[in-house]
């Protein structure tokens, strides 16, 4: 036990070594977070609980992956590992077990954004696509049936109204196509494991028998749903362990719930709460800025790190005369860091909203220095690649028709559209996939519904599936040469003169073989599921700078941080809709990625959506202590007519009217019957 808590500090191993009951561990930026909770999961174990009744649930594979390594490396003869997830790996590691109670197959294929888009287009909705995706994941994760959304929205009155009932009957399509060809989105991991929990009390207790503790890291980003499942699993006890920052909660515009930490004293009786306040990551500047900048925000725990390296460089300002200016003069900054000898990857540009970055793309290109844009196209999801993991799809699973329909014609075999879509109406006349049905069917009766040449095309096809399936087993270099051999994906690229494409799917092939020999017991089945849960955080490496969009930047640190636009409306945003307490945790996320050295940049004025502003610094700026000035109000009213607020001395109010005070807003407030007048910034929105 001392061997593993000797290099703890004070409140790392008061956290490592608190067991039974609810802990909260308020972890701030840089404070040792993984290693107290890696050392904890070793701790469990070395007291001889069973690592099968243990479960870790995070939010990137990455994450997994190194708290995984990591608690190995400390745990001595455990003759198999316990159980580290993401939220949505668990999600398919218990419907594996148990997507049955559901009517529905095990064997489920998991899609991801790109095919549910192309899915929801074959039902010709007026409305985007992005927003009806958008609307099925609130329904999913809101727990509402096509059904009850459908009668939910039922009576809304004009175009509003015909939009959301367009919606519910493209919902309701879209979830009797996931049912028929066995598939699942992101969602569906998460609120259909719920589903089975709630609806079969036997496996919901069973389940919270396995996993008797549990730990959940960043459970700032948990959402209701997963909330919810968290309850489900703690039904026969209370031994849960949750580690996160809640003044690094910046994910609520895609459903993150900050109140989940928030109140979890108040969710589970008795909790221990423990703050991770020393921070190992960046210098007493830095962290002073920090703690200034967020201490502004009204809903937080509060905690106030402090720095164990000391003093380090003051923080870096640049005013620029405009973007170009701007890029400019971080170009000649980080060539001079190189040129002393700073490795690329070990600088990072940050930015609010990621079109700033074009000025900078255009600036690094001409001057040569090497940077990664770390932007929203995943390498899963360029064409290619996906191209190469239907194939893959269909070799494991022949009733995936989603994933057969987009490569039974790459190459061209001469199967458009018209002979697809009477391939599957056929099959679904008979209810069958389509691959079962060109298997079972005579090459005759196949040309009955298209042409002859189709038809032994087809079959052609099949027997090239069936070849492929019997090359499993092999060594993942002789599988991949005879699937190149049989499909032709990478010639068919080759021969359009794509080499870009032709090295994306090099690259694939190489992944591959690297998860094959890293993992030589698990199938390829694995890997595609793998990839499917992957983040683009994931795969940040390699020798050049990285660029990227704060968001992104979470989790990571580097050595040399600039942040640009440092604009009041770019960081923070402002408008309607902004939550300012967001904006300053995003602010505090951005400034605690960096270890040594820090630059916040500004111009007078910026280019953007066709019009040249002139620009107001960042309040930020003066909120974290680097320049002078007065705190600012936020862009909006910050609260409206019909809102829920808390006082500390007369309790829960409902706003029933707002108006401008000098620089302050009052609110006109119902406490019970009681109306009083009361400045905005002695209550707490609810």
């Amino acid at each position: 036990m001392e061997k593993l808590t000797k290099d703890l500090n004070p409140a790392q191993k008061e956290a490592v070594e608190a067991i039974d009951g609810p802990i909260l561990i308020l972890a701030g930026a840089g404070t040792g977070k993984t290693k107290t909770i890696t050392t904890r999961l070793a701790y469990l174990i070395a007291l001889g609980i069973d690592p099968a009744n243990t479960l870790t649930l995070t939010f990137t594979n990455k994450a997994a992956a190194e708290m995984r390594e990591r608690a190995l490396m400390m745990i001595d003869d455990v003759s198999y590992p316990p159980k580290l997830f993401t939220f949505h790996k668990f999600g398919l590691y218990f419907l594996k077990f148990h997507m049955d109670k559901l009517g529905r197959k095990n064997s489920f294929v998991i899609i991801d954004t790109d095919d549910k888009k192309r899915i929801l287009k074959q039902f010709n909705p007026k409305t985007t696509i992005k927003q009806i995706a958008n609307e099925i994941s609130h329904y999913k994760n809101s727990l509402i049936s096509p059904q009850t959304a459908i009668e939910k929205v039922r009576n809304i009155e004009g175009e509003h109204g015909k939009r959301y009932q367009e919606i519910a009957q493209v919902y309701e399509k879209y979830e009797n196509y996931l049912h028929a060809n066995n598939l699942v989105d992101f969602d569906d991991l998460l609120a259909l494991t719920y589903r089975v929990l709630d609806e079969h009390p036997e496996i919901c207790e069973s389940t919270s028998k396995q996993f008797q503790y549990i730990m959940v890291d960043e459970y700032q980003d948990t959402n209701e749903l997963q909330y919810q499942i968290l309850r489900k699993l703690c039904s026969t006890h209370s031994n849960i362990c949750v580690v996160g920052d809640d003044d690094q909660s910046i994910y609520g515009w895609r459903g993150a719930n900050v109140k989940n930490i928030l109140e979890f004293p108040a969710h589970f009786d008795d909790a221990t709460t423990i703050k991770l306040e020393d921070n190992y990551r960046s210098t007493s500047q830095i962290l002073a800025a920090a703690n200034e900048l967020i201490s502004h925000n009204r809903s937080r725990h509060g905690k106030n790190l402090r720095s164990t390296k000391g003093d380090g460089k003051e923080i870096t300002l640049i005013e620029s005369a405009n973007e170009s200016d701007e890029a400019e003069e971080l170009a000649t900054r980080i060539r001079k860091l190189i040129n002393e000898g700073v490795r690329p990857r070990e600088i990072c540009v940050l930015f609010r909203i990621n079109a700033l970055s074009r000025s900078l793309e255009e600036r690094f290109t001409k001057e040569q220095i090497p940077f990664r844009l770390v932007d929203s196209i995943r390498f899963y999801e360029r064409a290619e690649i996906k191209d190469v993991i239907s194939y893959l799809r269909v070799i494991t699973n022949p009733s995936d028709d989603f994933s057969l329909k987009r490569i039974v014609n790459k190459p061209k075999r001469g199967i458009g559209k018209t002979s697809l879509d009477k391939l599957e109406m056929h099959a679904e006349g008979l209810r069958k996939p389509i691959f079962a049905y060109i298997e079972e069917a005579s090459e005759e009766e196949i040309s009955q519904v298209l042409s002859k040449k189709n038809a032994q095309t087809l079959k052609e096809f099949a027997a090239m599936i069936h070849g492929l399936q019997a090359k499993l087993g092999d060594t993942p270099y002789t599988f991949i040469d005879e699937f190149e051999k049989a499909t032709g994906i990478r010639k068919m690229y080759i021969e359009g003169d794509e080499i870009e494409r032709v090295l994306n799917i090099d690259e694939f092939y190489g992944l591959l073989r690297d998860f094959s020999k890293q993992n030589p017991e698990e199938t390829i089945e694995t890997f595609l599921h793998d990839i499917a849960l992957s983040s683009e955080a994931d795969a940040i490496d390699g020798e050049s700078i990285s660029m990227m969009s704060v968001h992104a930047a979470k989790g990571l640190e580097f050595d040399h941080v600039f942040i640009i636009g440092m604009e009041d409306g770019y960081f923070p945003l402002l408008g309607d809709g902004n939550d300012m307490e967001e904006e300053r945790r995003l602010g505090y996320v951005a400034l605690t990625r960096a270890r040594h050295d820090l630059t916040l940049s500004y111009v007078k004025s910026r280019f953007f959506r066709g019009k040249r502003d002139f620009m107001n610094k960042s309040r930020f700026l003066s909120e974290s202590g680097v320049i002078q000035g007065s705190l600012k109000l936020d862009g909006g009213q910050p609260y409206k007519k019909g809102d829920l607020v808390k006082h500390k001395i007369f309790g829960m109010g409902r706003v029933v009217g707002v108006s401008k005070v000098g620089k302050e807003f009052k609110l006109a407030i119902n406490f019970g019957g009681s109306k009083r007048d009361i400045l905005a910034s002695f209550v707490e929105r609810i």
